[in-house]
């Protein structure tokens, strides 16, 4: 379900995951993943329901889930960026000539807050206005450092001029790197959901919408998407990853149904 950033993420609920033998996800540790083939992640009725990193319908930090669908290979992981186990498995996956989601360009471009903002509007998804700075930001405003260690996930709320130069002073390292602003207008309200294959537990047809079309176009299939709900609109602000461990109960059987390729949910 979507929550509103300022009371933290959604609390971790119970998995469940029912995994038929005649639909096989594969986990498999990030190291392990070069070295599986298009026949290791098809279905497979001789071997046990999940590989390693599922017990007692536990999805295990830190592993990748493989799972074939539409004639692709799709990586589930909770860290996509750029130089992490998931990124160069994408990479050998891509190497190797397979079909894989999501493709490696994509998620250098989604976690870079201002193309990823761009390519979205060239694609007509809904985005907060943004600019690129190194000292100066409206107020209010939604400030991202871009320098090499920036997260997406970590990101500031700034409402008046002193709290805007100690947050600028850090996340430019003194000034030594630019930064990312988006003005929030009178009203705004700063919310975030998980989208898992672009799908999301909150029934709200704006979220809802929203992350089909983030979906659409960077093929990430699980990803916390930051929106700023404006005038009756949700404008995209910032994808940034998302923790098995802080996934609610709903989002988590949603996940398990794509596991077990239950996905008419």
């Amino acid at each position: 379900m979507n929550s509103r950033l300022k009371n933290g993420s959604p609390d971790a609920g119970q998995a469940i995951l029912a995994s038929p033998r005649s639909c096989l996800p594969v986990a498999v540790p990030p190291q392990d993943i070069g070295n599986k083939t298009k026949d290791s992640i098809q279905p497979d009725s001789k071997r046990p329901a999940l590989k390693a990193g599922v017990r007692n319908g536990a999805i295990s930090r830190d592993m990748l889930y493989l799972i074939q669908l539409d004639g692709a290979c799709h990586i589930i992981s909770e860290d996509y960026s750029y130089k992490s186990d998931t990124y160069y498995s994408i990479l050998r996956q891509e190497m190797d000539g397979r079909t894989v989601k999501p493709s490696s360009a994509s998620v250098l471009d989604a976690y870079v807050v201002p193309v990823c903002l761009e390519r979205a509007h060239l694609a007509g998804i809904p985005i907060c206005e943004w600019g690129i700075s190194q000292g100066y930001a409206p107020l209010p405003s939604i400030v991202y450092g871009l320098n090499y260690f920036a997260s997406t996930a970590d990101f500031s709320v700034v409402h008046d001029s002193e709290k805007s130069k100690e947050v600028i002073k850090h996340i430019t390292n003194k000034g030594k790197y630019p930064f990312c602003f988006q003005k929030l207008n009178d009203g705004a309200e700063i919310q975030s959901t998980v989208s898992i294959f672009g799908k999301t537990a909150d029934d709200d047809t704006g979220i809802s919408a929203l992350a089909r079309q983030v979906y659409d176009l960077f093929a990430i299939p699980l990803v916390t998407i930051v929106f700023v709900r404006y005038d009756g609109r949700c404008l995209l602000s910032s994808l940034s990853p998302t923790r098995y461990s802080r996934l609610s109960a709903a989002e988590r059987t949603l996940l398990a149904a794509y596991l077990s390729h239950q996905e008419f949910l």
